[in-house]
């Protein structure tokens, strides 16, 4: 083999080294944009402003509990154990603020390249298309897990400063130690996590289908919101199990005593589904796609 075959040979065939550089590379420009940081900090705000205002009513209130006594069911526990923050803080920002800092990563992950001029240069590189829609969205999926962790371990440090910590009582009413409650709070932030999958799919297709970034996020943001809506109407129940979000708030049952994995399933498994068809859609779209900027 001549050198220039071996030249071509491994443009073609990009080596693993190269592609763990591509995904590196992408994780780094995704996390050093302002925009991004942005959004971390607003997800990491959340846990906080909870936390201080149930701590402020609680403060108000008689010993036996927040004056009003309402809420989702979690923040009633808050006082006794500064742990169900954490529990309380993901089901705060599951159902708008993390699928909207999610759309707007994975929107702007192809359109924003091919807006700025850079998404050629990119496929001149060894990479291919297929290649990199993959790498971008391992780098959205990765987004996903640390903007999940980030409101995590915000709200198990503001649980931790202003609340006590201690044994743990779960939905059916049973004690367990802080550590497996702890186990739990790790466990339902990795299904939060995964419950995002299904958003980030359809975001990078709707990335590959504009050269706009702004268009893009704002489009996927905007069949998020309509979603959300359409699953609370109640004529639509037939359909509402096949909407990516009506399973969400399942990561609840992971406090139950015994785990009720029903519903935990029937999540992953629709985001196992929206994964699949709107990866695919993306990849036909790219792979076909008319590149120009």
């Amino acid at each position: 083999m001549s050198q220039a075959e071996a030249v071509v040979t491994e443009v073609r065939q990009p080596s693993p080294l190269w592609t763990f550089g591509l995904f590196r590379s992408e994780l780094v420009t995704t996390f050093r944009r302002w925009r991004t940081l942005a959004l971390l900090a607003v997800l990491a705000a959340v846990p906080i402003l909870v936390g201080i205002a149930v701590k402020i009513e609680t403060s108000g209130s008689s010993p036996e509990g927040p004056g009003r006594g309402g809420g989702p069911a979690f923040i009633s526990q808050i006082t006794n154990n500064g742990l169900f923050l954490v529990f309380t803080a993901l089901a705060a920002t599951l159902p708008f603020f993390l699928p909207m800092a999610i759309g707007v990563v994975a929107g702007d992950a192809i359109a924003g390249e091919a807006n700025s001029g850079t998404l050629r240069y990119l496929l001149v590189a060894p990479a291919g298309r297929t290649r990199l829609l993959l790498t971008k969205y391992a780098t959205v999926m990765t987004f996903c897990l640390v903007a999940t962790l980030v409101v995590a371990v915000s709200a198990l440090t503001v649980g931790a400063i202003l609340f006590p910590l201690g044994e743990l009582t779960t939905i059916s009413g049973t004690q367990i130690s802080f550590t497996e409650g702890l186990g739990r709070a790790v466990l339902i932030a990795l299904v939060v996590a995964v419950s995002l999958i299904g958003v980030a799919a359809l975001g990078l297709f709707v990335s590959t289908l504009t050269g706009s970034g702004i268009a893009a996020m704002a489009t996927t943001v905007g069949l998020l919101i309509t979603v959300q809506i359409l699953d609370q109407i109640p004529q639509l129940h037939a359909v509402q199990p096949y909407f990516f979000s009506h399973y969400w708030l399942s990561f609840a049952d992971l406090m139950r005593d015994p785990v009720y994995w029903d519903d935990l399933v029937k999540n992953l498994e629709i985001q196992a589904l929206y994964a699949a068809v709107f990866g695919s859609a993306a990849w036909a779209r790219f792979t076909a796609k008319d590149i120009t900027a």
